[in-house]
């Protein structure tokens, strides 16, 4: 590259940076503001302006405020005050956006449960964060009636069509949908609640995320300034709200800019290209494994009859970033890394191929001190000196990346409902007697120029169909299972597909009957964490201290011509596991099959 185009480079980077900067600069956590202020704030300058298109219909922002200040009257007349937590358990919907909105009227949490989730799972989210109530709708209402003796407090089951909890609906239709008085949220800072959303994290079950107004007023301005957004946009959001991407970066790009969101109960590949062709989407949130589902479908008519200028989301890997600019037409993608709950905002302004962001060394200061330190994969703990300090990575070396957590500044870290767990993200003194900074868990490079590159996932955790899978979790169900002895989960990479795919090594009773295992499975977590190949082994691989080893199974994946042991998979078309012969193994790496 030659020096002017350097300097170009330099320059751009620099004033994307400032861009974003001064989104947030001025957010003071102590400041009596709430994300709610700003989005009423949207609303007044733009009431007319639509606020979503969904299956075929729309919605102002002056109709959605309304429905919004229905739900708040409807908590107040419930008796619940601020700082109580009421459960959010549905598909996107606008409101289900009215819903946490409304809430926070009058300073409620809304706890925004992941729809997939089923049994313990949906019990353990919504015991943790002590629930008054929960908000769902007719398809999902039995999940959590089945669990109701489960649940702690016994919170009440509010239903928008009455099928099975209350009618909220009907609730609804009898209060006023003006404004509730300020006075119900007047004491409230930045530093106060906004809602719980959950992360898988590296172990166990699912933990809630503390997420308070100022780090929300923070997030949702991230697409505002990258995109850059108006209120003539379209954002077409496909993934589910109850996750940071399409929940914050998305709609609350939208909500605090004016502009329109097309909203997507679920994400369709085959009918992707029609919404947003025929709904004149102009920024598209993705993340890797949807480009990839993308990809992977015929050619579409309107895959390039659209008016999209712009994707931002996280997960686009090298092998397939380019052929998707290519044949979708799409001009520019913004690639972003960060987490719920971390402390660490990483951003790939200039659609450098692989890339999750850049950290040019002049700059590091800006984000708020971001390290990579050296890692040792078979401790899982960063490497330290004979200073007892850690050491910093080299140029283009894996290592863990760190974020310095700041007392009271935007760069603190947000942490769990459960403090424990909260602990466990806190690597303690790192470069100096006393400092703290938050553990990613995840292994990064860092290539001379600034640029920082994903390598894998510490631990136990693999990513699957976008989510985390927590092999603990696996383990605990599978365990529940009649004939099986021990179980050892892990991801194992499936050609063509982005993530790992869950594999379980079993070992078993001489009345293990594999038939009923898969729909045990599917009743008691979500399909994501359902493993896709099952391994039957004589007996456990595990280390000197009697853990279990995964190295080696991790290696030989669910690759039947060197292993001997029996080998079931999860095949399309079937409702259990099927055995995994030759034939079918080729049929997965040629991609005939798709799991």
């Amino acid at each position: 590259m030659g020096i002017f185009s350097v300097i170009k480079r330099e320059v751009q980077f620099t004033r994307s940076l400032k861009n974003v900067m001064a989104q947030v600069k001025d957010i003071d956590a102590d400041a009596p503001i709430l994300i709610t202020d700003d989005i009423e704030a949207t609303i007044d300058r733009y009431p007319d302006n639509i606020a979503f298109h969904f299956e075929g219909t729309t919605v102002t922002y002056a109709a959605f405020e309304a429905r919004a200040n229905r739900i708040a009257h409807w908590a107040l007349a419930q008796g619940y005050q601020a700082g109580d937590t009421v459960a959010l358990f549905m598909e996107n919907a606008p409101d289900f956006v009215a819903a946490w909105f409304g809430l926070s009227k009058v300073g409620i949490v809304t706890a925004l449960i992941n729809s997939n989730l089923e049994g313990t799972g949906l019990a353990h989210c919504l015991n943790i964060v002590d629930t008054k109530a929960v908000i769902t709708t007719a398809d999902l209402a039995p999940r959590v009636s089945h669990i109701a003796a489960q649940l702690d407090g016994s919170p009440a089951l509010w239903d928008w069509d009455g099928e099975v909890g209350q009618d909220l609906n009907s609730a609804l239709a009898a209060l006023p949908d003006d404004r509730p008085d300020q006075s119900h949220r007047a004491h409230m800072t930045g530093k106060d609640l906004f809602l719980y959303v959950y992360t898988s994290g590296t172990t166990g079950l699912p933990k809630a995320a503390r997420i308070s107004h100022a780090r929300a007023r923070r997030s949702f301005r991230i697409a505002i300034s990258t995109c850059p957004l108006t209120p003539e946009d379209r954002i077409y959001i496909t993934l589910p709200l109850y996750h940071v991407t399409g929940g914050f970066i998305g709609m609350g790009g939208a909500l605090l800019s004016g502009a329109s969101a097309i909203l997507r109960r679920k994400f369709s590949a085959s009918q992707y290209w029609d919404d947003a062709a025929d709904y004149g989407a102009t920024v598209v949130v993705y993340i890797g494994e949807l480009c990839r589902y993308l990809l992977n479908q015929p050619e579409h008519p309107k895959q390039s009859a659209h008016k999209v200028r712009v994707g931002i989301g996280n997960g686009l890997r090298a092998d397939i970033w380019q052929q998707f600019v290519d044949r979708f037409q799409v001009p520019k993608l913004l690639e972003i890394y960060g987490s719920t709950e971390g402390n660490i905002f990483l951003m790939n302004f200039d659609g450098k191929i692989g890339a999750v962001g850049r950290i040019p060394k002049y700059l590091e200061k800006q984000f708020g001190d971001t390290r990579i330190v050296k890692f040792d994969i078979a401790e899982e703990q960063p490497v330290r000196g004979e200073d007892g300090f850690c050491i910093n990575a080299d140029w283009d070396e894996a290592g863990e990346l760190i974020g310095r957590i700041f007392k009271d500044s935007p760069s603190d870290f947000s942490g769990y409902q459960d403090k424990e767990a909260t602990e466990k993200k806190i690597l303690r003194d790192v470069f100096e007697k006393g400092d703290a900074w938050f553990r990613s868990g995840d292994l990064m490079s860092r290539d001379r120029s600034g640029y920082i590159y994903f390598k894998d996932r510490i631990g136990d955790t693999f990513r699957w169909k976008g989510e985390n899978v927590a092999t603990n979790e696996v383990s605990e169900v599978l365990s529940q299972y009649p004939g099986i002895r021990t179980a050892n989960v892990y991801g194992v990479e499936v050609p063509g597909t982005d993530g790992r795919a869950g594999m379980a090594s079993l070992t078993v009773a001489d009345d293990f009957d594999i038939s009923g295992l898969r729909a045990f499975l599917a009743a008691e977590m979500p399909p994501y964490a359902v493993p896709l190949f099952i391994r039957i082994e004589p007996e456990a691989q595990t280390t000197g201290t009697f853990k279990y080893r995964k190295v080696e199974l991790v290696k030989e994946g669910f690759d039947v011509t060197k292993i001997k042991d029996p080998i079931w998979f999860c095949k399309p078309d079937v409702e259990g596991y099927a055995e995994l012969t030759k034939a079918e193994h080729a049929k997965i790496l040629s991609g005939e099959y798709r799991l």
